[in-house]
């Protein structure tokens, strides 16, 4: 094959994905501009029968703006579509609801517009100046020869002691043009635009390895034992091959580093603090930047869910489905060989005898569990109202002393308390000066009720309470102590009323 050839089949690959294919269409924008609206900049998963509802009101506002090349169908027709077209997936989310969520291939369309509607100069001194810099530090990274890397750390270890004696002897600050702001916040938006497109290619990764385990484990084609051990090394390999995959480890590693996520907030509030951000920066970037550490948690829960969506499933066919299929056959080929061997014993060496592979099913559509009790049926006896008419009545002071604390009561008597000349100096002190009737273990937590609605506060130790119970025992409580409050602040227990 030449290489125009090789080329042009290489150009052809690329049209022919997902993304482009977005692109390329005839109704591009429109799709585009409901994608932005329904999904903003950080992919959050929409409910299918809200997206719906918003595909067909948004469609609506843009024919209203005079938009007439739009696509036709219903908010479900089209959403089905855009997954026939890779854009959108349907999953479910912790609540076990369907959402809706932009693939990985929508999301780098949705940044390439993005990048494209950005005023951006195609050369300038801060774009070449990053580029020295990444090609300086790639290479002090990677240089092989130990010499060399010693020197470029030499040289950047100087320049950094030059510029900092030069700030603290005084020298004028160099302050950055407008067109060096301007040019290193785009680059700064594009990288982390280009974050979701990023942990969606996990995501995905992820789902089609859980897709490609299920469909092996109903293949029953291989052992589980093997499927599970081809998973292990896959995803290792997703972690530690795929430049996704470790993107997504980086990113992990730099939230578990609580310095480096302090810094990093850090950084981004004092670039959006800066004299001229104000004038180069519109609400949205400034929103877009301040909520990068959210933006990356984000991605990486979503990812980790996904991994857990594989982890369970592994689970679930161990412990559940494999587990008793192997229960039923071996308690099966028990049953054959026990047989087998009754048979045997009354038969002869040439015998034969016909029988099934396995014991046919018995075919039951419903068990029951519960049979019918004549004794359910059975009514209760008869009262009997003479019997009713003999028993021994209940006189009421028998049901008060059984019932509840009198707060009536105790309320008059905490009023007389705190208004007596000689107030008594806590609540157990006027427990102990109550008439048996009102001493009750009941009573305890009346006056208990009155102290709270009052605001009064109890003290760490406690202090008895000696309560009398109707049938004349003697019950001792130990309660935090309550002292009662001075009397001259004029409080009145007609507030708890």
């Amino acid at each position: 094959m030449s290489d125009i050839a090789g080329e042009l089949a290489r150009v052809k690959s690329a049209f022919s994905q997902p993304t482009l294919t977005l692109l390329h269409q005839r109704q591009a924008p429109v799709v585009i501009t409901i994608f932005r609206a329904a999904f903003g900049r950080n992919n959050v998963p929409i409910p299918t029968a809200r997206l719906h509802t918003q595909v067909e009101e948004h469609l609506a506002e843009i024919r209203l703006a005079g938009e007439t090349d739009v696509p036709n169908g219903t908010g479900k027709e089209l959403c089905q579509r855009w997954m026939r077209g890779q854009w959108l997936v349907r999953s479910l989310d912790e609540r076990d609801q369907e959402v809706y969520a932009l693939t990985s291939h929508a999301q780098q369309a949705l940044e390439l517009v993005k990048n494209l509607s950005r005023d951006r100069a195609s050369l300038s001194e801060h774009r070449i100046a990053t580029i020295l810099g990444t090609v300086r530090r790639f290479n002090s990274e990677a240089n092989p020869d130990r010499a060399a890397r010693v020197t470029i750390l030499n040289a950047e270890i100087a320049r950094l002691q030059a510029e900092r004696d030069r700030l603290v002897d005084g020298a004028e600050m160099v302050s950055a043009t407008d067109d060096y702001m301007a040019e290193g916040f785009t680059e700064l938006l594009s990288l982390i635009s280009a974050l979701p497109a990023d942990f969606a290619r996990v995501d995905e990764r992820f789902a089609q390895i859980r897709g490609e385990i299920l469909a092996a484990f109903r293949a029953e084609d291989r052992p589980a034992g093997q499927v599970i051990d081809e998973y292990l090394a896959r995803a290792d390999a997703l972690m530690t091959s795929t430049q996704e995959g470790r993107a997504f480890e980086g990113a992990f590693a730099l939230l578990r580093d609580d310095a480096l996520v302090s810094q990093l907030r850090q950084d981004l509030t004092a670039l959006l603090e800066h004299p001229v951000s104000d004038r180069i920066l519109a609400d949205a970037d400034r929103a877009e930047l301040r909520g990068t550490v959210r933006l990356v948690r984000d991605g990486l829960d979503r990812v980790l869910a996904q991994r857990s969506k594989v982890t369970a499933t592994l689970k679930e066919y161990i412990v559940s489905h494999d587990a008793a299929r192997d229960r039923e056959l071996a308690q099966t080929l028990r049953e054959v060989e026990s047989e087998l061997m009754t048979w045997m014993a009354r038969t002869g060496p040439r015998a034969t005898h016909d029988v099934a592979l396995l014991p046919a099913r018995a075919s039951v559509e419903h068990l029951r569990e519960r049979f019918y009790d004549p004794a359910d049926d059975v009514l209760p006896d008869r009262i009997d109202l003479d019997e009713a008419a003999g028993a021994p009545g209940l006189a009421l002071a028998d049901l008060v002393a059984q019932g509840g604390p009198q707060l009536p009561s105790l309320r008059e008597r905490l009023e007389a308390a705190l208004s007596s000349a000689n107030p008594a100096a806590s609540l157990g002190a006027v427990f102990d000066t109550l008439e048996p009737s009102l001493r009750r273990p009941v009573e305890i937590f009346g006056l208990l009720h009155l102290a709270a609605d009052q605001g009064w506060s109890a003290e760490e130790h406690t202090e008895e309470y000696a309560a009398l119970r109707p049938d004349g025992t003697n019950r001792t409580f130990d309660v935090p102590r309550l002292p009662l409050p001075d009397p001259d602040l004029g409080h009145d227990l007609e507030k708890s009323r």
